[in-house]
C-alpha cells in the first residue's frame, strides 16, 4: 500500500471514529436531559421488576432500546445503557432477551429503594398454604405474564383439589380477588376445569387498566386465554383491551361479581371464610390477583367512572393542549400538576380541599410556585369536585360554584394499600434491593 492509500485510509477510519464519537456524545446529553426531566417528574424510579443493566459487560449494542415496546425505558449514557423512565417499564424482559453479552436481568427495586414482594412458591403459593398470589401484585406487570401465571395457578389447584376431593364439602374449591389479566384467566381456568369459584372485584372489569388515561397505549405480547382461545396482540389501547375482556367475558359466559370488596379473610379448619362488602364466602383456596397500587380513594362524585378519569399519571408528554384538573394536595399531585403544566398549551387546574399545601416537599412547593407565576397552574383552595361531566367539571368554592371546560381528570387522593391487608393475614413479604 502506497503512503498515500494508507493516509486516505487512515483519514477515512479518523473521520468514521470522529462522526461516532460524535453521535454517541450527543445521545449521552439527551439522555441525560431525559433523565433529570425524569427525576422532575417522579418517573426514574422503578415500581415493580424492571432491567439492571451491568455496566461492566455492557457493549453500548442498543440492542436492549429497539427490543424494549416501551419508550425511553433504557438508553445510552457514554456507551452503557442506563434506565431513564423506570417507572413506565412493564417488565417485559424483551431487553434482557435482546442483550448479545447477557449484560441484562430483571430485578425487584434497586440499591438504596427497597421493594415489597410477597413470597411465594413456584406454584405462587404464599407461606400461608391455600392462599395464592398472581399478577401485578406479585410484581408481574405485563399482561401476557399476568394470564399465564393466572392459567398456571389454577391449573396446579385443579390437579391438586382432584386429589383430596372431599364428597359433601360445601366450600368454594377457590374465591378468586381480582377482575384484571389474572383475574379473568384464572376464572376461566377454573370453569373450564369445574372448579366451583366465585370471582369478585370492587370496582369494574379490567383491574389496574382501569386507573390508565384515556387511549393509552398498552403494551402486551400474544397470549392464550382458557375458554376463550389465542389472543395476538402487541399493542392496544386501554379501550381496545377492556372491549376485549367484555368480549371474552360475553363469549365463555364468565359471571364476575363486580362492585364488591373484600373486607376480610378468616382463617377456618382447612380453609378460610372471605368477607366482602356483599356477603362472606367458605372457601378451601384464595387466589389474590390484585394490583401492587392498592386501592385509589374515590370522590363519590357523579361522573367518576368516565374514562377521562385517571388515578395515576403515566406520561404527561401525551397531553397537549388539553384542559386539565388534578385532585390532591400531595407530592403525588402537585408532580402531576407540575408535570401536566410543562405540557404545551395545558391549562392546569390544581384542586385541593384545604386552605394550604402543607404537606409536600420544599422543592415541589418552588417549582409549583414558579408554575403558578408562569400561569401554567392555578391553584383552586377549599375546592371541591361536584360533578364531573363529558366535557366539563363543576367545582364548588365557599364564594362560588363554576363549571369549568375539561378534558382530563387526575384524583390523588390516596388509597389502601395491598400490603396492609397481606401483613393482616400473615402473607410473608421480602423487600428486594436491586434482587
Amino acid at each position: 500500500m502506497s503512503m498515500l492509500s494508507f493516509m486516505v485510509s487512515g483519514g477515512m477510519i479518523f473521520l468514521t471514529v470522529s462522526i461516532y464519537m460524535l453521535q454517541q456524545s450527543k445521545k449521552t446529553r439527551r439522555n441525560l436531559r431525559k433523565i433529570k426531566k425524569a427525576k422532575e417528574y417522579g418517573l426514574y424510579e422503578p415500581v415493580h421488576i424492571h432491567p439492571n443493566v451491568d455496566p461492566a459487560k455492557c457493549i453500548g449494542s442498543g440492542a436492549c432500546i429497539k427490543a424494549c415496546p416501551e419508550k425511553d425505558i433504557i438508553g445510552l449514557v457514554s456507551g452503557k445503557g442506563r434506565l431513564i423512565n423506570a417507572s413506565r417499564c412493564i417488565g417485559h424482559g424483551a431487553c434482557a432477551a435482546a442483550c448479545p453479552v447477557g449484560a441484562i436481568k430483571l430485578v425487584f427495586g434497586t440499591e438504596t429503594r427497597g421493594v415489597d414482594i410477597p413470597h411465594v412458591t413456584p406454584h405462587f403459593e404464599t407461606n400461608i398454604k391455600g392462599v395464592f398470589i398472581v399478577g401485578e401484585l406479585g410484581g408481574m406487570g405485563l399482561i401476557k405474564n399476568s394470564v399465564t401465571q393466572g392459567r398456571e395457578v389454577v391449573e396446579y389447584l385443579s390437579c391438586l383439589l382432584r386429589s383430596n376431593e372431599k364428597k359433601g364439602d360445601e366450600r368454594y374449591d377457590l374465591v378468586i380477588i381480582g377482575a384484571g389479566p389474572a383475574g379473568i384467566a384464572a376464572s376461566l381456568a377454573a370453569v373450564k376445569h369445574n372448579l366451583k369459584a366465585i370471582t369478585i372485584e370492587q370496582d369494574d372489569i379490567g383491574g389496574t387498566v382501569l386507573q390508565y388515561p384515556r387511549h393509552k397505549i398498552v403494551m402486551t405480547s400474544p397470549m392464550d386465554l382458557p375458554m376463550f382461545g389465542r389472543v395476538k396482540l402487541r399493542e392496544t389501547t386501554k379501550e381496545a383491551l377492556l372491549s376485549l375482556w367484555m368480549e371474552v367475558i360475553g363469549k365463555t359466559g364468565l359471571t364476575i361479581r363486580t362492585k364488591e370488596k373484600m373486607l376480610s379473610v378468616k382463617q377456618e379448619d382447612e380453609g378460610f371464610k372471605v368477607f366482602t362488602t356483599k356477603g362472606e364466602y367458605p372457601t378451601r383456596n384464595i387466589i389474590l390477583a390484585i394490583g401492587r397500587r392498592g386501592t385509589p380513594r374515590k370522590l363519590g362524585v357523579p361522573g367518576e367512572n368516565l374514562p377521562k378519569v385517571s388515578y395515576r399519571l403515566l406520561e404527561p408528554e401525551q397531553h397537549q393542549h388539553q384542559n386539565i384538573v388534578v385532585v390532591g394536595g400531595g407530592d403525588s399531585a402537585v408532580e402531576a400538576a407540575i408535570a401536566l403544566g410543562s405540557q404545551p398549551g395545558n391549562k392546569v387546574i390544581l384542586s385541593y380541599r384545604g386552605e394550604a399545601l402543607s404537606r409536600i416537599k420544599p422543592m415541589n412547593k418552588e417549582r409549583l410556585d414558579d408554575m403558578v407565576a408562569k400561569k401554567c397552574v392555578t391553584i383552586m383552595f377549599q375546592s371541591n369536585i361536584r360533578e364531573i361531566g363529558e366535557k366539563e367539571i363543576n367545582i364548588s368554592t365557599p364564594e362560588e360554584i363554576v363549571d369549568v371546560p375539561n378534558d382530563y381528570v387526575y384524583i390523588f387522593a390516596g388509597g389502601e394499600l395491598p400490603n396492609e391487608f397481606l401483613n393482616k393475614i400473615g402473607v410473608q413479604i421480602e423487600k428486594r434491593f436491586g434482587t
